[in-house]
C-alpha cells in the first residue's frame, strides 16, 4: 500500500509536466554554467559522439552567492572540461520551496534527470521504492571509490535492504548562529538550558535586537525549530510510529507551547518570510539569532563576508543531540549513460570537491580527505565543537516521520501554531488523529 503511494504521489506531478518547458529556475530558463549545446566545443571527439548528461539541483548556479553551490558549479565545469567530446552535463535548477514538484513532474514525464539531488529519510525513499533511483553498489565497489568515504556510516540513510541508493556529499547540523557584537552589547549569554534561552532573547530585546531570525514562510524552517523542543520534551517517533506512545502525552503540546513563547521574539515578518529572507536578516545584522543547518554558513560569508567575524554558533539550549544531516545525489533507473552519471557523481565526492566543502563552503566532508583547518570559515571549527559536545543525532522531523505526507502535515501544523490557529493541545490531537488514520496498522 505504501508503495502504491508513493507511486501516486509522484504520477500527480504529471500535471505540471507541460508547464516545464526546460525545468528552469525561478526566472523560468533552464540553467546551465556551462551549456554550449551537445559538448564544450574543442574535444576530440564529435558531437554525435558526447553523451549528455542532465542533472538537477536547488538552486541557480549562476545567481546564487552561495559558496556550496558555487562549488557544485566548479565540479561541472571541471567534469566538463575533463571529461570534452566524451560527457557533458546540462544542470537543470530551480529553487528549494519547488524543487520536488518540478523532480516529480520529470519523473512522470519519463524525463528523470541522470543525477539528482535527494535528502535522506522519507524523500529519498519515494524515489527507492518504485524503481526511480538506481542502486550504486557496483560502482562504488569498483577502484576503492568507497574506501575513500570516512566509513560505512556515511551511507546509513541512503542504504535499503542492504544496497546503497545515493551518495552523500556533506554533513551538515542544525545551530544556533549568533551575532558576537550584539551579544556583547546586550550583555547576553549564550544560553545552555530553556530558561537561559528566554532570558538571552529579553535582554536582546531590551537591548532594541530583534532576537531571531526565522522563517515560518518556509515550514521546514519552524519546524526544526520545533523538533528541538519536541527532543527536549522527550518525544520518541519510533515509539509513536508503532503506537506504543500518543502524540497525545503532554509532550508534543509543552514543546508546542514553548514554541508559541520563543515566537515572541522573531521578527514580526517571520510569517512569511522564506529561509533566504530570514538568512540574510540575520547576516545583514537585522537579527542577533539564526537558527539554522550549518549549511548557512556558505550563505552567510558568500552574501557577506565580512560578518564571519562576528559570527558565532551554540548548540540549540536544552538537547543533548543535535539534528544532522547529508545532502545526497541519486542516478536515475533510466539513464541512457549510467557511467557517466556515477563518474559525475564521483567527482562530487574526490579530493578537490571535498576540500572545496570545507575550506570555502564549511561543512563537514564525507570523506577521509585532509583539508587546511586555518583556511576554512571560522563558524566550521565552531560546528564542530558542537558535534563533539553532542551525545548524538537525529534528523530533521520533516524528514523523520514515516512518510514525506506526514513531515509535511507536521510543517504545517507547527506553522498554525505559530500563527495562532490551532493551540498547542489542538497540535496534538491532530497530530495523533492523522497517525491513527494514515500511519499504525
Amino acid at each position: 500500500m505504501k508503495k502504491r503511494r508513493i507511486l501516486a504521489t509522484i504520477m500527480t506531478a504529471a500535471m505540471f509536466a507541460t508547464t516545464l518547458g526546460s525545468c528552469g529556475n525561478s526566472s523560468g530558463g533552464s540553467n546551465g554554467s556551462a551549456n554550449n549545446g551537445n559538448g564544450s566545443g574543442s574535444g576530440s571527439g564529435k558531437k554525435s559522439d558526447v553523451q549528455e548528461l542532465t542533472w538537477m539541483f536547488w538552486d541557480d548556479l549562476d545567481a546564487t552567492e552561495d559558496l556550496i553551490s558555487l562549488g557544485y558549479k566548479e565540479t561541472i565545469e571541471r567534469f566538463n572540461k575533463d571529461n570534452d567530446g566524451k560527457y557533458h552535463v546540462k544542470p537543470i535548477t530551480t529553487n528549494l520551496e519547488e524543487y520536488y514538484n518540478k523532480l516529480n513532474a520529470l519523473v512522470a514525464a519519463g524525463d528523470t534527470p541522470d543525477v539528482f539531488i535527494v535528502s535522506p529519510g522519507p524523500q529519498l525513499t519515494d524515489y527507492v521504492e518504485p524503481g526511480v533511483a538506481a542502486p550504486l553498489d557496483d560502482y562504488l565497489n569498483k577502484d576503492g571509490w568507497k574506501d575513500t568515504f570516512a566509513g560505512d556510516a556515511v551511507f546509513t540513510q541512503q542504504t535499503y535492504d542492504g544496497k546503497i541508493y545515493a551518495v552523500p556529499l556533506n554533513t551538515a547540523a542544525a545551530c544556533c548562529f549568533y551575532n558576537t557584537e550584539m551579544f556583547e552589547k546586550a550583555g547576553a549569554k549564550v544560553p545552555t538550558n530553556w530558561d537561559e534561552m528566554i532570558e538571552t532573547c529579553d535582554k536582546l530585546q531590551s537591548a532594541g535586537y530583534t532576537p531571531i531570525s526565522i522563517s515560518a514562510g518556509t515550514a521546514w524552517c519552524l519546524s526544526m525549530v520545533a523538533g528541538y523542543l519536541c527532543e527536549a520534551e522527550g518525544v520518541d517517533l519510533a515509539k509513536l510510529a508503532d503506537g506504543s506512545a500518543s502524540w497525545e502525552d503532554g509532550k508534543l503540546e509543552s514543546a508546542a507551547s514553548k514554541l508559541v513563547e520563543l515566537s515572541k521574539y522573531f521578527q514580526k515578518t517571520a510569517a512569511g518570510d522564506t529561509n533566504d529572507v530570514a538568512t540574510a536578516n540575520f547576516y545583514n545584522e537585522e537579527a542577533a539569532i539564526l537558527i539554522q543547518g550549518s549549511w548557512v554558513i556558505a550563505q552567510i560569508n558568500g552574501s557577506n563576508p565580512d560578518f564571519e567575524s562576528k559570527c558565532g554558533v551554540f548548540q540549540f539550549p536544552g538537547v543533548d543531540r543535535i539534528i544532522a544531516k547529508s545532502d545526497s545525489l541519486c542516478m536515475s533507473s533510466t539513464s541512457k549513460n549510467p557511467d557517466g552519471a556515477a563518474a559525475l557523481i564521483k567527482y562530487f565526492t574526490d579530493d578537490t570537491a571535498q576540500k572545496y566543502t570545507a575550506e570555502k563552503g564549511g561543512k563537514i566532508p564525507v570523506t577521509n580527505v585532509d583539508y587546511d583547518p586555518s583556511v576554512a570559515p571560522k563558524q566550521l571549527s565552531y560546528v564542530m565543537d558542537v558535534f563533539k559536545g553532542a551525545k548524538g543525532t537525529f534528523g530533521f522531523y520533516n524528514e523523520s516521520l514515516p512518510t514525506t505526507e506526514t513531515g509535511a502535515h507536521f510543517d504545517d501544523t507547527m506553522v498554525a501554531v505559530f500563527l495562532g490557529d490551532m493551540k498547542p493541545s489542538e497540535a496534538a490531537k491532530d497530530m495523533e488523529d492523522y497517525y491513527k488514520a494514515n500511519c499504525r496498522k
